[in-house]
């Protein structure tokens, strides 16, 4: 008999990217000899390599429609136990649709955000598990996995290691905090202004520097943050996504909200202090369970992508998060 075929679809972005890692992992556990391929965004071609549990990493931009066309074609041609859209969206929905793979397997309409793309599935799964990682798992179930998850194991480039290394080392950096104060959509981000206050409190009262993490279009937040900072003398930092997950992996603890690089540290193994507001974590937190997740108890939970900080997020201070990066390092109160 020969063995198995899979389509994992998970197009972006970098956290739910993380957040489906141990889902596969789970499908590749049980079928060790499995071919999986996975579809995903070019831009996302090396963190899903980075995993280890594709036999192929699939390369499609669902917005090019000669890349969406070659892809289906390319699907067509092979044959597949299964297809798991593990995204939910039309976008990541269609693909196995339009290839006429047989058994395409997503969530129940009570799960998915986008209206009427279960109608694409052959096999609807209601979400009972509280994360979403846990839930991608139940997809990997459907599939005959034994175990909805597994562990998992990112690998960071040596090159991209030796780089940061120098780029650090050039500004006199050792050990560092990394703070991510960036997010999706800025209504889930704590205030530049407080990122900047516990900057200098790190550097004032643990004696460590802070790297500041930002990507494309938040150049204007990392220079907000480095201003509130006073003398505390943040390092930017802008890298590739391979000099980012070394970065992260060798900082000594991460501060973030819901956002990618607050996930994939946790997924390097990085220490965390994790800030929500308007996200639950119970769903979207970090994955495994993390100690120090702060959130005001009268959050109210909304996906609403708003231009302005989410009021619950306001009543988390400087101190309380200072608290948690303090008893995160191990340091003495």
């Amino acid at each position: 008999m020969s063995e198995p075929r899979f389509l994992a679809v998970r197009l972006g972005s970098l956290g739910d990217i993380v957040h489906t890692f141990p889902a596969v992992s789970g499908l590749r556990n049980s079928f060790p000899r499995a071919e999986i391929i996975w579809l995903t965004h070019p831009r996302w071609v090396n963190l899903v390599a980075s995993s280890g549990l594709a036999t192929q990493i699939w390369p499609v931009d669902s917005r090019n429609l000669a890349s969406v066309r070659q892809t289906v074609a390319k699907i067509r041609a092979q044959r597949w136990n299964a297809a798991i859209d593990y995204q939910g969206l039309w976008k990541s929905a269609l693909l196995p649709f339009l290839a006429g793979v047989p058994k395409r397997i997503g969530f129940s309409s009570e799960t998915i955000r986008e209206f009427g793309v279960p109608i694409l599935y052959t096999d609807r799964v209601p979400a009972r598990a509280a994360h979403i990682a846990d839930q991608n798992g139940e997809l990997s179930v459907r599939a005959g996995a034994q175990t909805a998850v597994g562990p998992i194991k990112l690998q960071v480039n040596e090159t991209d290691r030796q780089r940061v290394c120098s780029d650090l080392a050039a500004v006199g950096i050792d050990r560092y905090v990394v703070l991510s104060p960036g997010g999706g959509w800025r209504s889930k981000c704590w205030p530049a202004k407080r990122f900047g206050e516990l900057c200098h409190k790190i550097r004032e009262d643990l004696n460590v520097r802070c790297v500041i993490n930002y990507g494309p279009g938040e150049e204007n937040l990392a220079a907000a943050v480095k201003s509130a900072s006073g003398n505390a003398d943040p390092f930017l930092y802008d890298g590739e996504l391979g000099q980012l997950m070394a970065l992260l992996q060798g900082a000594q603890c991460i501060v973030g909200g819901d956002t990618g690089p607050l996930h994939l540290a946790i997924a390097l193994g990085t220490k965390a202090v994790a800030i929500f507001g308007p996200t639950n974590p119970t769903r979207n937190g970090p994955y495994p369970p993390q100690p120090f997740v702060l959130r005001d108890p009268e959050a109210h939970t909304t996906h609403k992508r708003e231009t302005q900080t989410n009021p619950s997020l306001l009543k988390i201070s400087v101190a309380q998060v200072f608290d948690a990066v303090q008893r995160r390092l191990g340091a003495s109160a």
